[in-house]
């Protein structure tokens, strides 16, 4: 077991990795602070690990509420769901939530504690690989509106992250490899030695090798810590972490949530990124090739698909947390593990790479 930890003062919490920490109450109850705990999962992790997890918190007040499962329940009517169970159970401003699921669970269940009470504890039990080595770190929650994904939200940091890697599998593939798609974000932000080291394991990976798997977990959520830690209201450095996710989160809106995978519109959106980049004479076509590769090799998507348009995409770009004064500004890469946020790219350019972006 490994624990990492997010370094924000008086605020600063821990990060559990490990296999079989589920059931364990120790990792659970010095980080509830008072007797009631809401428990928020969905249709289909609540049958796996909802008893297992209820079990542990034996000691505690505790009730649940099951969501719907999919990015297109992650709306403001389906987060009234957790208030109504919250107040009908009578909850004080001392309650703990916590979310046992994937990224949309943690996204709902900490934008709930944010607003509850005008703000409760929560704790992060991510079962997805998107969840464990990025949604859960770092207090970004929120849900989606029908023009731009997770444009209503809040800051609010969690009180630990518990991530037992055995829930891992029972992750479907396709979830599985979305994922991926975020763990190879942080070899292309300012890491450019784990990004070779996951073109040498990236089998392994697939194959959910262990070993390999808590390695890419464990650098994966320190990597984004230490961002957390330096820039928490994403003010400057932090928004790096958004690298391909303009152009994912626009193709994700444009289909309709849930049709693509968020990792899957963030491995496309990187290809993007990558691309732009070398147009601007910033990237090496030896480096968009390894982006290419490693994409195809996690069995990720690299495309724009067919039923969102190129009109469609630039209009709901300019929908977007890092538009400043109506400029839409880009994470972009001079090399990899060197990225940059700019909105010094040609819109001619970003054109034509969309264009060319589609399968």
């Amino acid at each position: 077991m490994k624990t990492l930890h997010v370094d924000l003062g008086s605020r600063s919490y821990p990060i559990f990795i490990g296999s079989g920490l589920l059931g364990k109450p120790e990792y659970l109850a010095p980080y509830i602070k008072a007797k009631q705990v809401m428990l928020v999962s969905n249709t289909t992790v609540a049958p796996l690990y909802l008893d297992k997890t209820l079990a542990a918190l034996a000691d505690f007040q505790t009730a649940s509420v099951i969501l719907p499962d999919g990015e297109e329940y992650k709306n403001l009517q389906v987060l009234n769901q957790i208030f109504d169970e919250l107040l009908t159970q009578r909850f004080d401003r001392r309650a703990t939530l916590i979310a046992l699921g994937g990224g949309v669970v943690g996204d709902m269940t900490g934008f709930a504690a944010a607003c509850y009470q005008r703000g409760v504890p929560f704790i992060q039990i991510p079962t997805t690989l998107l969840a464990q080595v990025d949604s859960s770190v770092g207090g970004k929650t929120g849900v989606n509106h029908p023009l731009g994904k997770n444009m209503i939200g809040a800051f609010h940091q969690p009180q630990c992250v518990l991530c037992d890697t055995d829930t891992l599998n029972t992750l479907e593939d396709r979830q599985f490899s979305a994922g991926l798609a975020e763990v190879i974000k942080y070899g292309l932000l300012g890491d450019a030695e784990f990004f070779a080291w996951l073109e040498q394991n990236a089998a392994q990976l697939v194959a959910r090798d262990p070993h390999a798997l808590a390695y890419a977990i464990e650098r994966s959520c320190q990597d984004k810590a230490d961002v957390v830690a330096k820039d928490e209201l994403e003010a400057d450095m932090r928004a790096l972490l958004n690298l391909g996710h303009t152009f994912g989160h626009a193709i994700e809106t444009g289909m309709g949530y849930g049709v693509c995978l968020h990792g899957e519109a963030i491995g496309i959106g990187m290809y993007l990124a990558a691309e732009l980049s070398r147009q601007q004479g910033w990237l090496t076509q030896e480096a968009v090739k390894r982006i290419d590769n490693i994409l195809q090799a996690m069995r990720l998507p690299n495309r724009i698909p067919p039923q969102v348009t190129v009109d469609k995409l630039l209009q709901l770009m300019q929908v977007d947390k890092k538009v400043r004064d109506g400029q839409v500004r880009l994470v972009l890469l001079k090399a990899l593990g060197n990225a940059f946020l700019t909105s010094d790219y040609s819109a001619t350019a970003l054109r034509e790479v969309l264009l060319n972006g589609y399968a």
